[in-house]
């Protein structure tokens, strides 16, 4: 066993899958103690609030928050840059094109170089042949703009009157005022944005990870459970035990798992649709492939020389199936656990974007969360925030269960012993 052990930590394979595994677990166990607080609580009014840092505006124009004076350079073009809409940036190449500029020459997607292009050779007073006098005083209208942005106006704060409610002046607020981050008390950063439901995503990604995992654990178990009960019987016992369980194997095989599954979750119905319900229906249905595997196993150690040996001492049934068969194939118990476990994780996604997942508002799973954004039209809606993560994640955790099984099996199958 411990130069088993020490091939496995040398297996490039299993040790990727491990650190990939153990990294998620560790972040979802450190994440909570830094962002403490209820997943599912809804702290946006808006839906699919962007990824970034927010900071409370209220908190920013407050008189006691002290105002540094800084010139920072291009910090005028920036600001138009930023703010210069899409119809604009289609009016300024229009009347590029129409001045002579070639049209391959002008990229409206990068308003930096549009804006210098513009500057460079639009002339208020130069009206171009053809064009009709409303276009012309249109195109004077966006240069006033586009300038207008770059002479920016104070500000002027008001607040009301505590006694009359009149509004009374403050201070003004102009394009050189800066405050420093750290004065401002209320930053909510939010790496994943929100939801449709205005729900941090990141907590709830959290989350969701482990409900999943607890969800792929619950089935692993039972589905590993059973399968290795009734594999142990079916292979060393035989006759027409084996020939009954091999029957409803093959019943079962000839059913496409994930429709029984949808089948028995339908007919459970959503107030009974617990977290630990959908991991044992799913147990439920998928113990057959584990069951055939390891009485294929039996099959091959049952008339070996220490298990003879054993019946003829005596020894009782549950004694030779539990001691002198089970620790030969305990290595592939484990990989048939590890498959289960990914197995139902991508089994519980499934359901739950069919609407056939854990019927909860306490808890989200990664199904759940998938469902919700395609529920809401994340994808329509270009909040890639709202489900891209939740892919990359179910994708990540199957990725590392199926690896670290790859270097299991390198290790343990003779066959493909190097």
């Amino acid at each position: 066993m411990k130069n088993q052990i020490k091939q496995l930590l040398k297996s490039g394979k299993f040790m990727v899958g491990f650190i990939v595994f153990m990294s998620i677990l560790l972040f979802i166990t450190i994440y909570p103690f830094f962002v403490p607080g209820n997943p599912l609580q809804m702290i946006g009014y808006n839906s699919f609030i962007p990824p970034g840092t927010y900071l409370s505006l209220y908190d920013a124009v407050n008189p006691n928050v002290f105002v540094y004076t800084l010139r920072i350079p291009g910090a005028a073009e920036a600001r138009i840059v930023n703010t210069l809409p899409m119809s604009d940036r289609e009016a300024m190449r229009d009347w590029l094109v129409r001045a002579g500029m070639p049209e391959a020459a002008i990229d409206i997607y990068d308003p930096e170089t549009l804006l210098a292009l513009w500057n460079a050779n639009y002339d208020p007073d130069e009206r171009i042949e053809g064009m009709i006098l409303a276009d012309h005083r249109a195109y004077q209208r966006l240069n006033n703009r586009i300038q207008g942005m770059f002479d920016a106006s104070a500000l002027r704060l008001y607040s009301a009157d505590p006694e009359t409610g009149e509004p009374q002046f403050q201070a003004p607020i102009t394009d050189t005022d800066y405050i420093a981050l750290s004065d401002i008390v209320n930053i909510r950063r939010l790496p994943l944005g929100t939801d449709n439901f205005g729900r941090d995503m990141l907590k709830q990604l959290v989350q969701a990870i482990g409900v999943s995992l607890r969800i792929g654990l619950i089935a692993g178990s039972i589905a590993t459970a059973i399968g290795l009960l009734l594999g142990l019987v079916a292979g060393y016992v035989g006759g027409w035990v084996d020939e009954i369980i091999m029957f409803i194997c093959n019943l079962l095989t000839v059913i496409p798992g994930f429709v029984l599954l949808v089948l028995l979750a339908f007919s459970i119905g959503p107030a009974g649709r617990s977290v630990t319900i959908v991991g044992i229906v799913i147990g439920l249905t998928t113990w057959v492939w584990t069951t055939r595997a390891v009485r294929s196993q039996v099959l091959s150690l049952r008339n070996r020389d220490h298990v003879n040996l054993s019946k003829l001492s005596g020894h009782s049934l549950p004694r030779i199936v539990f001691k002198d068969i089970l620790p030969y194939i305990a290595s592939y118990v484990v990989m048939a656990f590890i498959l289960q476990v990914s197995g139902a994780i991508l089994a519980e996604a499934g359901l739950s974007m069919l609407g056939l997942g854990p019927s909860t508002t306490e808890v989200a799973t990664l199904g759940l969360m998938m469902n919700w954004a395609m529920s809401f039209s994340a994808h329509i809606m270009g909040a890639w925030w709202a489900y891209f993560p939740v892919v990359f994640v179910i994708a990540l955790i199957s990725f590392s269960l199926n690896l670290m099984n790859t270097g299991m099996d390198q290790i343990f199958n003779p066959q493909l012993r190097d």
